[in-house]
């Protein structure tokens, strides 16, 4: 890999999806961090179907943190890792009342220290909630990031965060992650990628 490469085919998926953007919903941070982490080993399409009553009922950290937990997790309960993420909630909701006063923090350090917040959470939140460069790596951008060339089979998450980081451009750092994203999500799959009709083929590193 290297910039003029990575430019290539950054500009090859801004023509395949020509308005990247996150498809959880929600209207403020409080909300993100929570879509967010409901949203691990799951879709962003079935979260969207349980956050509407789950923020009505709890819209603040103030009224999550003190949710009964069997209450939580009814809402909750078809989602995967749904007693995890019940328990979670309340407990990210306590830390956020009462160590920030109700505010979502804005750096990756106080974020990831959070309950049930990984690295990939704490980034999501930084770039959507703060509009702050950072490269979040889900499974999708993981996946994508090697089959383009971008990082090697055994790296890791973080390993090929800063790959990605070493070859996009600051600027363009949350744009890319959601290009990545969603030709993982709705092409370049797991199990049954669209090769036939891909239009980045040539770029792709696994055999055919």
């Amino acid at each position: 890999m290297n910039k003029n490469l990575s430019n290539e085919i950054i500009n090859e998926l801004r023509l395949l999806i020509p308005d990247p953007k996150c498809e959880l919903n929600f209207t403020n941070n409080f909300e993100l961090i929570c879509a967010v982490m409901l949203s691990a080993q799951t879709t962003d399409k079935r979260v969207n179907i349980i956050t509407p009553t789950l923020f009505s009922k709890y819209p603040d950290s103030k009224s999550l943190m003190n949710a009964e937990y069997e209450d939580v997790l009814e809402i909750i309960k078809s989602l995967g890792l749904a007693k995890n993420k019940a328990q979670n909630l309340i407990a990210l909701s306590k830390v956020i009342e009462e160590q920030y006063g109700g505010s979502v923090p804005n750096t990756l350090e106080e974020l990831i220290k959070l309950p049930g917040v990984g690295r990939k959470t704490a980034s999501v939140v930084l770039a959507l909630g703060f509009g702050i460069p950072a490269f979040p790596v889900d499974t999708h951008v993981h996946r994508v990031a090697y089959r383009l060339g971008y990082s090697k089979h055994n790296d890791d998450v973080i390993k090929t965060e800063e790959k990605l980081k070493r070859y996009v451009p600051k600027d363009q750092w949350i744009e890319v992650h959601h290009l990545l994203l969603l030709f993982g999500r709705y092409s370049c799959k797991s199990i049954n990628p669209n090769c036939n009709d891909c239009k980045l083929i040539k770029y792709c590193k696994v055999k055919h």
